[in-house]
């Protein structure tokens, strides 16, 4: 069983310059002259005992002009700590996708460009799929750079359940889950007044004691998390992540899969530590974001059509969470949380902030509506994502784009 692990990193412009319009909006990106999480994150792969993997560390801009001075930080960072780790670790930033293009558009396929691009979540998530599909690996485990391993039996117990037979059932997806700083579970947050009508944190809580907290060990799950994921080849050739949503893309992947046929599964043996910066985003924007994914998962899975060899899914199926926000009665939090939220800022003489609140109120019936039917855009791109995979499966092609990849070692 070939496997590869990838970790995407995302550097922003250095601090003095800041954020620039146009610059694409990450929860904390690393200003260039900052060393950030990487470092840490790669050189606690020593810890573990199955170094039997390669590892793919990809560079993320969060603007086309620092693309250069991206990739060649994050090659310092791979050349300090890949002295320790004991295992093989690749860079892939933009100027490798690049040449990816070209060979596409040498080959008559310019269609399939708009499939890996540097930008956006679900975007950098298909290069994590698509990086080990070239390389032939059998699983692909989805690490962050802002988290550090803590289980020297990580990857053993990552491959123990991956393409087995387990029930009745073949496991191509497991979820692992985040131990926070202080080793526990839970999401330890501040609770607000306007939290009342919005309880993300506790319904998120109430999943994971109901996952997490419980035996069996192995059980099938409503949630996943990006940065603790095994996906078998059977799935990651089949089923792509959806660029149409701007955050919460690693949930919305495990319902696009279960879409497709193929469930999820948590191991709650299988942890690692989450140690992220603080958001630099007002609550305000931070609850605009996720206004904006549930509304569209939720009309992604009202349009669901019957189609052969798919499966409908149904909001109760991802109960408590993030089924709980899949609901008719999404409007109707959206405009409580909202108005209190608003009536927080106000007190503390914030109108500006007080104003986006309540703008989120109007976004939740206007924008974030899709413009279309995101259902049979989901097939749309599963169809074209599934093509890909197969004219880069094999022959000239594969070889090309491998050299390419491969070509991203660190001397």
């Amino acid at each position: 069983m070939k496997l590869t692990m990838v970790i995407p990193s995302y550097w922003a412009r250095e601090s003095e310059v800041g954020w620039k319009k146009g610059d694409v909006i990450y929860d904390h990106p690393i200003p260039l002259d900052e060393e950030g999480t990487l470092l840490r994150a790669i050189q606690s792969i020593s810890i573990l005992k199955d170094k039997d993997f390669q590892l793919v560390i990809i560079a993320v801009a969060t603007a086309e002009d620092i693309e250069a001075q991206v990739e060649r930080k994050v090659a310092n960072i791979i050349k300090t700590a890949s002295k320790t780790t004991g295992v093989e670790v690749l860079l892939f930033g933009p100027s490798h996708l690049a040449q990816i293009h070209d060979i596409l558009i040498g080959g008559g396929k310019k269609e399939y460009i708009d499939l890996l691009k540097p930008r956006g979540y679900s975007n950098i998530r298909n290069l994590c799929l698509f990086i080990p599909h070239i390389l032939g690996s059998d699983v692909v485990v989805l690490i962050d750079d802002d988290e550090v391993f803590e289980d020297p039996d990580f990857i053993s117990k990552a491959k123990e359940f991956i393409g087995k037979d387990i029930g009745g059932e073949t496991v191509n997806a497991v979820a692992g889950y985040y131990l926070q700083p202080d080793g526990d579970y839970h999401i330890k947050k501040p609770i607000r007044p306007w939290m009342k009508y919005w309880d993300q944190y506790d319904r998120m809580n109430e999943a994971f004691d109901k996952i997490i907290g419980t035996e069996p060990r192995l059980k099938e799950t409503p949630f996943a998390f990006g940065g603790n994921m095994v996906i078998h080849r059977n799935l990651f050739t089949v089923v792509p992540f959806d660029p149409n949503i701007s955050r919460g893309e690693d949930m919305d992947f495990l319902i696009n899969a279960r879409m497709f046929g193929f469930p999820f599964f948590l191991d709650n043996r299988l942890s690692i530590k989450h140690l992220p910066p603080p958001k630099a985003h007002p609550t305000w924007r931070q609850l605009r974001e996720d206004i904006y994914r549930f509304v569209y998962e939720r009309a992604k899975i009202e349009n669901q059509k019957e189609i052969k060899g798919m499966t409908r899914v149904y909001p109760e199926d991802f109960d408590p969470y993030p089924g709980y926000f899949l609901k008719a009665d999404l409007e109707e939090k959206i405009e409580k949380s909202c108005k209190l939220l608003s009536e927080e800022y106000l007190a503390r003489g914030d109108r500006r902030s007080g104003e986006e609140a309540l703008k989120n109120i109007t976004i939740a019936k206007t924008d974030a509506v899709p413009k279309y039917d995101p259902f049979q855009r989901l097939c749309q791109l599963q169809k074209r994502w599934q093509e890909l995979m197969e004219y880069t499966g094999e022959g000239d092609v594969r070889s090309s784009i491998r050299r390419i990849i491969e070509g991203g070692g660190i001397k």
